[in-house]
Parts: C-alpha cells; sequence; structure tokens
C-alpha cells in the first residue's frame, strides 16, 4: 500500500479578536553558577528571586570621578548558586514540553560568556542531568503508551512527515532489522555507562490533560553551526581513504577512519518555516534511544582548551525534538490516514558557545577564527533583537537582518509568532568576567523587552472523544440491555398455559387472547405514555435549548462587550506602555544630559578655582613688584638728589672758575689797554684785512714732496667695548680733520635686535644745520640693555659735538661812541677784540683748538 503523504500544518486564518493578536514577552532567566573558589572575589549578588545586582569589582572605575557605580537587573526569575537542575527544569522547561505535547512549538536556548556553565544548565552531569534529558523523560512519561508503532510516521526531505498504515509499517521494520548494520537504535541495547546517571531522572514528572484519542511519533535530529557553516552530528559518513579527516587542531590528516561531514543548507518550506534540508531525522521510543542518539552526536561536536576553559564550546549545537501526533479512526483501533489530520510540533533546545575575548582566552590561529565567528554570530542575535524591540517600541517597519547569520536565520520563524521563546542567561560571579558579565546583563535586558506573538491552539478534529477504550468495554452494555429487556416484560401480565391437550379444550385459547389483548392494551398505555412523557421531555429540552440559546447570546454579548473593554484597556495599557517607555528613554537622555552638564560644572569650577588662584599669585607678585618699585623710586630720588646737589657745586664752581678766567682776561686787557705805546703801528687796509683772512680760512696747498696728512680721529673712552655705530643713511661726508672712529664697531644704516644683542654700546651720528650755515654733527652715545622680556634697551648717557666754523665769519665788535682815529687805533683795537674773542670761546685749559666743545653727562649706573 502507498503510504500516505502529509505536510505540516498551515497557519489558521486570523480572526479578530483571536489570540494571536496577543503577545508574550521573551521569558528571560538567570543562572548564577557557584564560585570555584570559595574565596574569589564576587562581582554579581542575588538581591532577591526576580533581581541581581552588579558590583564594581577592584581595579574598575566606571566613571571619570572614580566613583563605583552599581547596576541592578531584573529577569522573570533569577537562580541562585544554590538552585537544583529540577527547580530550573519545573519553571522554564515544564510548560515548553507541556506545550510541545499539545502541539505549539517552543525554542529555549543558553546564553553567556565561555565557563559560565550553559554546557552543564542544558545536558547535565553525572548524578544531576540537565533540561535535555529531563524534557526527553517527560515526554516518553506523558506518551509513553500512546506512542505509534515505529515507522508509521516516516520522515521526508520537505520538513513534513509521511504516514503509512501498520502493516506497510510491519514491512519496513522486517526490512531495517534486515540490514547488517541498522541505523535505527535498537531498545534492547545497554545503556551507555557515560550518561546512565545523567537519564536517571528521580522526579517523575508528566504532562496533564494529553490527548488520549491520538497516537504519537518523536524525531530527534542534532546539527551544529560551526565557523557560520551547518554540519549534520547525526549524519553517518561513509569511510573514503581518499579524502582526509581532521584532527584536533582542525588540519588534515591520512590514513585515517574519519571524514568531516559536509555542511547542510538552509530551506524554506511551502509555509515559510525554515528547516535544514537533508538533516538525519531518527525516531526514538525511549529517553534511553534518544539519549543515545544525542551522545553519539555530542562526541563529534567541537570543544577545544582554552585558557579559560578546559573544555570550550566552539560552535553552537541545536538539539531539535519533533513530536508527530495523528488521530485514531471512529473505531479507536487505527490512525486516521488523513493527512490534514497531522500535528507537528517541535521544542528546539539549543546551546550556544560562549563569548570571549581573545585577549583573555589567548586564542590562536583556528581558535582565534572560531572565536571570530561566536562573537559575530552573537553580535547578529544582538543587533536582531535591538530592531525587533525598536520596531515594536516606536511603530518603525526595519528589516531585521535574521539572514546575515545562520543561527538567527534558523529561528526566524519563532521570533515571527511561531513559538515561545526562552532564554537562560548563565553568569559567572567571578571579578575577572565583569565586563563580559555586564555586556551579556545588556543584552538580556533588551531581549526582555522583544514581544512575539502567542501561537495558535491546535484544531479539534471533530471525530468522538474516547474512542480508544470504547470498543474495549463492548462486552459490558449488551449484558446490560438484556437486564433492562427483562425488566419491561416482568411489568407486563403473565401468560396462560399455551398447552392444548384436547381437541374440544375452548378455554386455553381466550385466555391466551384475553392476556394478549390485556398486554396489547398495557403496551399501548406504555406507548402512550412515552409519547406523552418524550412530548414533555422535547419541550422541557426545547425550553431548555431556547433558554441555552439566550444565556448563550447573553453570555456572548456580555462576551463581546469585555472583550472591547480588554481590548480598549489593552491599546491603553500599550498606548501606556508605549508612553512610558519613550519617558523612560527621555529620562535616560535627560540623565546623561546631567551627567554632561555635572561633568562640565566640575570642569569649570576646576578651571574657575585655577584662575583665582592665578589671580591670587598675580596680585601678590604685583603687590610685591609695587614694594619692589616703591624701594627702587625711594633709592632713585636719594640717588638724583645727591647727584643734583654734586651738579649744583660742580656747576658753581665752574662759574666761579669762569669769573676767574673773565677777571684775568679783563686785567690783560686793561694792561694791555692802558701799556704805554713807544711806537705808533702802521693800520692796514681793509682790503689787506679781507686778503689775510681770506688766507687764513683756506687751507695752505700740500708741499708736493710732503707725507700726506693724516686724519685725527677721537678715540672713545670706552674703546674696549663692541658698539653699535648707528649712521643713517641720509648724512653727509664731512672733510674736516677730525673724524669720529670707533674700532671694532658694527655699522648699521637702520638698527636692529641682532645687532644691539652682540654690542655693550650704542652711537648714533646726528647731523643739522647750525645757525650759521655750517654742518653741525652730534655722537648720542648710550648702553645697551637687556630686559627682562628678552630684548634690549638703550639708555643714552653723553653726547659729543663736531663743529666746523670760520674764524673771519665771526662778528667784529663796533663801538659808536668812541672816536676814530686816522693813525690806525681802530684796527689795532679789532685785532685784540677779535683774538680776546676766541679766547672766550676756548676753555681755560683746552688744547683742542677753536671751535670744539665736549659736552660730557655723568653716566646713570643700572638700577
Amino acid at each position: 500500500m502507498k503510504p500516505a503523504r502529509t505536510k505540516t500544518p498551515r497557519k489558521p486564518v486570523v480572526k479578530k479578536g483571536s489570540q494571536t493578536n496577543l503577545k508574550d514577552p521573551v521569558g528571560v532567566y538567570c543562572r548564577v553558577r557557584p564560585l570555584s573558589f570559595p574565596d574569589q572575589e564576587c562581582c554579581i549578588e542575588v538581591i532577591n528571586n526576580t533581581t541581581v545586582q552588579l558590583h564594581t569589582p577592584e581595579g574598575y572605575r566606571l566613571n571619570r570621578n572614580g566613583d563605583y557605580k552599581e547596576i541592578q537587573y531584573s529577569f522573570k526569575r533569577v537562580f541562585g548558586p544554590h538552585t537544583t537542575q529540577k527547580e530550573l527544569f519545573d519553571v522554564v522547561a515544564n510548560p515548553l514540553v507541556d506545550d510541545l505535547i499539545h502541539g505549539k512549538n517552543g525554542l529555549l536556548f543558553t546564553y553567556g560568556v565561555t565557563g559560565s556553565g550553559k554546557t552543564h544548565t542544558m545536558t547535565g552531569s553525572l548524578g544531576a542531568g540537565g533540561l535535555l534529558p529531563r524534557c526527553l523523560d517527560m515526554i516518553f512519561n506523558s506518551i509513553g503508551s500512546f506512542q505509534a508503532k515505529r515507522y508509521v510516521f516516516k520522515s521526508n526531505e520537505r520538513n513534513s512527515m509521511d504516514i503509512q498504515c501498520e502493516v506497510d509499517a510491519l514491512l519496513e521494520r522486517q526490512r531495517r532489522e534486515a540490514m547488517p548494520n541498522p541505523k535505527t537504535p535498537s531498545g534492547k541495547r545497554q545503556i551507555d555507562p557515560e550518561f546512565a546517571d545523567m537519564i536517571n531522572v528521580q522526579e517523575f514528572c508528566k504532562a496533564e490533560e494529553v490527548d488520549e484519542d491520538s497516537v504519537y511519533g518523536v524525531f530527534v535530529s542534532y546539527i551544529e553551526i560551526y565557523n557560520n557553516y551547518i554540519y549534520d552530528l547525526l549524519e553517518e559518513v561513509p569511510f573514503d581513504p581518499i579524502k582526509p579527516k581532521w584532527n584536533s587542531c582542525s588540519t588534515p590528516m591520512r590514513n585515517a577512519d574519519f571524514v568531516p561531514p559536509q555542511s547542510k543548507v538552509l530551506r524554506e518550506d511551502k509555509n515559510h518555516n525554515m528547516y535544514v534540508a537533508g538533516c538525519t531525522e531518527v525516531e526514538v521510543k525511549s529517553i534511553e534511544e534518544a539519549f543515545d542518539v544525542f551522545w553519539r552526536g555530542q562526541k563529534k561536536r567541537r570543544i577545544a582548551n582554552t585558557h579559560l576553559n578546559r573544555e570550550s564550546s566552539r560552535s553552537h549545537s541545536v538539539f531539535n525534538i519533533k513530536l508527530v501526533q495523528a488521530p485514531l479512526d471512529a473505531t479507536g483501533d487505527n490512525v486516521l490516514q488523513e493527512k490534514e489530520q497531522i500535528t507537528i510540533s517541535q521544542l528546539s533546545l539549543v546551546d550556544l558557545a560562549g563569548s570571549e575575548r581573545t585577549n583573555r582566552t589567548k586564542a590562536e590561529g583556528n581558535r582565534l577564527r572560531e572565536a571570530g565567528n561566536i562573537n559575530q554570530s552573537l553580535m547578529t542575535l544582538r543587533t536582531c533583537m535591538e530592531v525587533l524591540r525598536e520596531n515594536q517600541m516606536y511603530g518603525t517597519n526595519k528589516m531585521v537582518p535574521y539572514r546575515d547569520s545562520k543561527l538567527t536565520h534558523l529561528f526566524k520563524n519563532y521570533f515571527d509568532g511561531e513559538g515561545k521563546v526562552r532564554m537562560i542567561v548563565c553568569v559567572n560571579p567571578k571579578a575577572e568576567d565583569y565586563e563580559e558579565s555586564l555586556q551579556v546583563m545588556r543584552f538580556a535586558e533588551v531581549t526582555q523587552e522583544v514581544e512575539v506573538a502567542r501561537p495558535a491552539d491546535k484544531a479539534i478534529c471533530g471525530l468522538t472523544p474516547g474512542r480508544r477504550y470504547r470498543n474495549h468495554a463492548r462486552a459490558g452494555p449488551v449484558g446490560d440491555e438484556l437486564l433492562v429487556t427483562d425488566v419491561v416484560l416482568q411489568s407486563f401480565p403473565p401468560l396462560p398455559s399455551c398447552e392444548i391437550l384436547d381437541i374440544n379444550d375452548e378455554q386455553t385459547l381466550p385466555r391466551l387472547i384475553e392476556a394478549l389483548e390485556k398486554r396489547h392494551q398495557l403496551r399501548q398505555m406504555m406507548i402512550d405514555e412515552f409519547n406523552k412523557q418524550s412530548v414533555a421531555f422535547k419541550a422541557m429540552l426545547q425550553e431548555f435549548d431556547s433558554g441555552a440559546l439566550n444565556k448563550e447570546n447573553y453570555i456572548q454579548g456580555k462576551l463581546n462587550e469585555k472583550e472591547k473593554v480588554i481590548s480598549g484597556q489593552k491599546l491603553e495599557i500599550e498606548r501606556l506602555e508605549k508612553k512610558n517607555k519613550t519617558l523612560e528613554y527621555k529620562i535616560e537622555i535627560l540623565e546623561k544630559t546631567t551627567t554632561i552638564f555635572e561633568e562640565d560644572k566640575r570642569s569649570l569650577q576646576h578651571e574657575l578655582e585655577a584662575q583665582n588662584q592665578k589671580l591670587q599669585r598675580q596680585f601678590s607678585d604685583k603687590r610685591r613688584l609695587e614694594a619692589r618699585l616703591q624701594d627702587m623710586v625711594t633709592e632713585t630720588t636719594m640717588k638724583w638728589e645727591k647727584e643734583c646737589e654734586r651738579r649744583v657745586a660742580a656747576k658753581q664752581l665752574e662759574m666761579q672758575n669762569k669769573l676767574w678766567v673773565k677777571d684775568e682776561k679783563l686785567k690783560q686787557l686793561k694792561a694791555i689797554v692802558t701799556e704805554p705805546k713807544t711806537e705808533k703801528p702802521e693800520r692796514p687796509s681793509r682790503e689787506r684785512d679781507r686778503e689775510k683772512a681770506t688766507q687764513r680760512s683756506v687751507s695752505p696747498s700740500p708741499v708736493p714732496n710732503a707725507p700726506p696728512l693724516r686724519l685725527r680721529h677721537r678715540r672713545s673712552r670706552s674703546a674696549g667695548d663692541r658698539w653699535v655705530d648707528h649712521k643713517p643713511a641720509s648724512n653727509v661726508q664731512t672733510e674736516t680733520v677730525m673724524q669720529p672712529h670707533v674700532p671694532h664697531a658694527i655699522t648699521v644704516s637702520v638698527p636692529n635686535e641682532k645687532a644691539l644683542a652682540k654690542c655693550e654700546k650704542y652711537m648714533l651720528t646726528h647731523q643739522e644745520l647750525a645757525s650759521d650755515g655750517e654742518i653741525e654733527t652730534k655722537l648720542i652715545k648710550g648702553d645697551v640693555y637687556k630686559t627682562r622680556g628678552g630684548g634690549q634697551s638703550v639708555q643714552f648717557t653723553d653726547i659729543e659735538t663736531l663743529k666746523q666754523e670760520s674764524p673771519t665769519s665771526r662778528k667784529r665788535r663796533s663801538s659808536s661812541t668812541a672816536p676814530a682815529r686816522p693813525d690806525g687805533a681802530e684796527s689795532e683795537w679789532t685785532d685784540v677784540e677779535t683774538r680776546c674773542s676766541m679766547a672766550v670761546e676756548m676753555r681755560a685749559g683746552s688744547q683742542l683748538g677753536p671751535g670744539y666743545q665736549h659736552h660730557a653727562q655723568p653716566k646713570r649706573k643700572k638700577p
């Protein structure tokens, strides 16, 4: 007989008011593993059964001011270090298994850093079975007596199931058992002692309200996602000596009996559900068979030794439990051969690889590549959660990047409303994992805010319930019906004897006729009574139906009103929740802004304090400078007072000397005037005087054989110092015999800082036109000082004047009151006056000749 083929049931049409419009948040639980050593520093504290608190360990500073920051995170349930596997299973996995038996899907995965106890939570250890063996134990305890025979359900390659009759299933079993190496596990096989203690669950657990009118089949598959590739851990790969195998370091080796499996691809069925194409699905009939299949795949899973974990999972493992359910036919003996009535539910148990930091695990080579792929897939999972949360909170329609990773692409149907999603966050409370635990907590906080649509209930097949056991009790109701008939017959009058012994017996037949008529009358009366009672019962039923209908209509109206109120309240609650989340987001932004402003305020306060201290230092420096300047002014005032007194005394002495000189001149003049003249000199004519004056003013021509006249240079009094000779370009070269000359001088036309820095003296050559029309040259001298700012300043100390005059340009004194002397007396007076006037222009005791004056000022001392 050709097997009937079926498929995964389609999604029911969503109606208004259906529960598919309802959404449930992702259930996130936290489990804290115990510390490895009692004296280890702990950074996670369990506050209550829903809250944990993270303490910043020593050496970590989260704020700029160095304050410790403690953060609290809330979960649906928190399990402390002393939580047993049974307590965790009852709260987290038991509801998912119950939904699986009632035709609903479920996803359970463990998340955390490496070494936080994810594999222990999922698989368990010796004597303490994890969630996976406990889920299998509950499934087989619930459906153990209702399982279909092996191969009644047959898996195909399109994510659906085929159903065949018991005869075909029997032939399939015989064919598989005749194979030399049967792939299907047998229930007679001995339990592997490696996991015997794991599956020995002491506590009996069973689902409630299991459909007894259906048969069930359990199929398991086991895959891993390694480096973003999917591998089937249950695939039996034939040995090929040409192909190399991989050793523990993921490098090829020859001459071995293992070839790595080929990667699988993801497909999408007609109902848009994702599945792994070509994945091996094994039908199991007991927990021992199921866990034996799991253990064979677990041995093929990739693990490695890292710096943080001796057996670190290098891949994400997914153990799928698929439960196939089909109703019995109307007789209750055989499976209904209608593919539309088959229900397939699935529970996926995912053990995610731990996120890790390479600087802590010391990963290199392949381990480093594996860690990068693990972190990348977990980052994609976190991104999907954040986008889902943003779309639900703010009403956006951003595309969720499921396809960026095989992990998220495989389970995208669960987040689209195909089943419940539960996550167990495993954390290690040791201080070294503080930063990683903080990132895990933040991801869990985001995941809790993601809502998943509630799955629809299973459709009812429409057959009479209780048909499985009805055929077993068919012998009992026949005897009961006979007893009822006997009671009814006993209520009739007894029949007389019907035996006729004599042909002339005329009494027996009349008595029999009379008895039968009485029975007939009684029967007719019973029929009439039954009709009356049936009419009355029908009237009561109609009345009851009408009352029930009225009550149903009334109740339906009330329910509609309540549903409207509930929907309105839910809409209001959703609006308030969105508003609350928006306000929380704004509060978070304001808190961050406040923190920034407080930091700016602290920095400005520090800057203001620094400026105040700087101003106080400047004010104190200013006061010290004022005191110093006051002392310098006082000292300079006293010095200049003494200098003025000295100059006044020197000036008085000079005036006295001048008066004495004038007195001497007058005495000589008086002596000359009063001298008796023995011989009257001849007075030359004016023309002669002019010629003589002209000859005196003109320099004599040099003798041809005489040596050249050497110009006299006045040597500076500070000949040993370095000078800056400032000669402007507008100066005119004079032809005087005496020229200013300073040795080792730097001659410049414009003074500059570089020249002043190299010299100690400064001299400016200044020329101007005198009142008599001659050029007057002044040598202005000064000292060069260095300033506090690094520059130079010049303080003028002395002025030397070089002046050229002509003797004939002097004015002659004439006396209008003196009598004219024709004998030449006037000429003598004029010569004497001229001579005396020339003597007056010269200083007493001066040897420099006429016309050269030296005005010296005393040199100032540097304050």
